[in-house]
């Protein structure tokens, strides 16, 4: 089997996660300035097999699709036009920066590393593979 990667795409920076070959294990693989993730991206597809790119789909409380959604939509076509052989697949993505930041706390994370914004987007897009392998 090959793995599923997740992404908890932003502006500035997006958190990647990647499943185990088996795709039964989300983990955080890293946090990368969202300029550079299309090289990156076709790095790590060059050295790993994946078979689908989850991105995150930020919604409003009432469901309907948030402002970022706007930048997301053509960074899919991208990703579509660049891989056209790994499908893309969206999973909600809703309060995953809020589980993240509680989750880092119940970890016992010190004051200095919740404030990271990277590990909370790579903590964010790992809930995003999670909640879409359970989803699966």
């Amino acid at each position: 089997m090959a793995r599923i990667l997740a992404l908890d795409y932003g502006s500035v920076r997006t958190g990647i996660a990647v499943t185990d070959e088996l795709q039964m294990i989300a983990s955080g693989l890293t946090t990368i300035a969202t300029a550079n993730l299309k090289d990156f991206l076709t790095q790590y597809l060059e050295k790993e097999k994946v078979e689908c790119i989850v991105v995150g789909e930020p919604k409003q409380m009432d469901g309907s699709p948030s402002e970022s959604e706007q930048e997301i939509r053509p960074f899919i076509g991208q990703l579509t036009s660049l891989f056209p052989d790994i499908s893309i697949e969206r999973q909600d993505e809703r309060f995953t920066s809020k589980i993240a930041t509680k989750s880092m706390l119940e970890a016992g994370l010190k004051k200095k590393q919740r404030q990271s914004k990277a590990l909370v987007d790579e903590i964010s897009a790992t809930l995003i593979l999670q909640a879409y392998l359970e989803r699966k």
